[in-house]
């Protein structure tokens, strides 16, 4: 099989989820005017409703296919025969989360105002199976799923103005909504078929399977518990307003995280495949330069991000959100290390098989993650709260490097800190830039995109000056190309 790029593969997947954030971007400002509140709240609880159940269909099911696809996906055979398994796998997944669906629908009264919503965002968990995305994942056909993903979102863009134009029109932006997220999902199990050849079967091996699909499954039930626990304990112990503004400052910090993890999460299928055929060198290069990767982007990044906490926020939510500031800022720490330990769970616990470690790691920070957040929250409020949060992902990033600390021996060598040192320099000249160009500009608009570009250019040549190998390789290889 011939590889595909990597710096492809990580641009067109940044692409894809830039696209899956700004689709909701672009259009709330117009959703929430035309349904109003009333209409909004109908939309997002029933919407709320099914994501439990698209939870229960999926179980771990993509980590899973996708670690043990890539090791075997150079032999069509035996991927069709894994393939067919584990799709089968999800069909009997899809069928039991249905059947908890209409079981909830016909016991809990209170949700028959919403059925035909529910029943409309329920349409996600049948394409989200028959979609079988993971098959290009393990493949790396990241210019394919790029390509659906744009023509998609721009059909979706043009229903939304088309369907969506009264007050009552919720249930037509439910459906334009599953249109953009799944849609497409038939075009792949279709299209599948020139990369393998999958079939529903009764030959599964359940002893096999099960156990790590679940294993993830919990890591991903702790993951998400620890993900919303912010959000729910300041619900209970202040108010709509606190958690209003804490909401804007966590989705800043998991857009920019998001971003980072996009970039990365290509190389999961290449280390995978690389750990299943017992090339230990190579998966030890590309693991550094992942890691190197995600140092150059994310030390600039969360520097970037506390200077400019304000114009950030006054740009996404406006002047009565900048209290929010201090909570961004606070999240800091954890935006700094949290897509590290991202990459030691995803790029060498899964890979290694491996996933009890993540969990055991993911319930331990989960836990203090609660502890403080019920000691913290009702003395700080929302900043109780990205303390907490930080200080979560810290105990996360700890453990990882221990469960990780045989693999990744050797493997950050002089060269790679000589680079950690420069990306640290080079950040530290991002603050007095920005300190300056807010003293002299007083557009918000003005203020963030001045730093940042004045920001970026000075960063690169602080690496160049320091000798950076990353950057040094990346002009290297582009003056080779543009020499062709």
């Amino acid at each position: 099989m011939k590889k595909k790029s990597l710096g492809l593969n990580a641009f067109l997947n940044g692409i894809r989820s830039v696209l899956n954030l700004l689709f909701p971007l672009l259009t709330f400002p117009y959703v929430s005017r035309i349904l109003g509140a009333t209409g909004m709240g109908k939309y997002n609880f029933a919407n709320s409703i099914v994501s439990y159940f698209l939870m229960i269909a999926a179980l771990g099911i993509n980590t899973y296919a996708v670690r043990e696809g890539a090791r075997i996906r150079d032999d069509r055979k035996k991927f069709s025969n894994f393939a067919s398994q584990i799709f089968s796998y999800n069909v009997v997944s899809t069928v039991v989360s249905y059947v908890l669906l209409f079981f909830c629908l016909a016991i809990f009264k209170n949700l028959q105002d919403y059925k035909t919503a529910i029943l409309i965002f329920s349409v996600q968990v049948f394409f989200t199976t028959i979609g079988i995305e993971w098959i290009y994942e393990v493949y790396e056909e990241y210019v394919y799923i790029t390509i659906r993903s744009i023509i998609f979102k721009l059909i979706s863009i043009v229903l939304l103005f088309l369907l969506v134009r009264h007050q009552n029109d919720y249930l037509n932006y439910a459906a334009v909504t599953v249109f953009s997220s799944v849609g497409s999902n038939v075009l792949n199990f279709v299209h599948s078929r020139k990369i393998c050849d999958i079939r529903l079967t009764l030959n599964i091996d359940w002893k096999k399977h099960t156990g790590p699909i679940f294993i993830i499954f919990a890591s991903s039930i702790a993951a998400q518990v620890y993900v919303s626990s912010d959000i729910t304990l300041l619900g209970i112990f202040k108010n709509d307003y606190v958690v209003g503004i804490y909401s804007v400052s966590s989705k800043i910090y998991n857009i920019i995280k998001n971003l980072v993890q996009a970039i990365v999460v290509v190389t999961v299928p290449r280390l995978s495949m690389l750990l299943g055929q017992r090339h230990i060198p190579e998966f030890k290069a590309l693991l550094r330069r992942v890691t190197d990767t995600l140092a150059l982007l994310t030390i600039p990044s969360t520097v970037g991000v506390f200077m400019l906490a304000p114009q950030i926020i006054l740009i996404i939510s406006g002047k009565e959100y900048l209290r929010g500031v201090s909570s961004l800022r606070l999240l800091c720490p954890a935006l700094a290390i949290s897509v590290f330990s991202w990459v030691f769970a995803f790029c060498i616990l899964m890979p290694l098989k491996k996933e009890r470690k993540f969990l055991i790691a993911t319930i331990a920070s989960g836990v203090l993650n609660i502890g403080l957040n019920l000691i913290l929250i009702p003395l700080m409020s929302e900043n109780g709260a990205a303390i907490t949060t930080s200080l979560a992902e810290i105990l996360m990033f700890g453990m990882m490097v221990y469960y990780c600390k045989d693999t990744i021996n050797g493997i950050f060598d002089w060269i790679f800190w000589r680079d950690i040192l420069s990306y640290l320099i080079g950040s530290f000249t991002i603050i007095p830039i920005c300190i300056g160009v807010n003293a002299i500009f007083k557009s918000t608009i003005v203020q963030l995109l001045f730093a940042t570009a004045v920001s970026v250019i000075a960063y690169g040549t602080v690496l160049l000056l320091c000798g950076n190998s990353t950057l040094k390789d990346a002009l290297n290889s582009l003056k080779m190309r543009l020499n062709k």
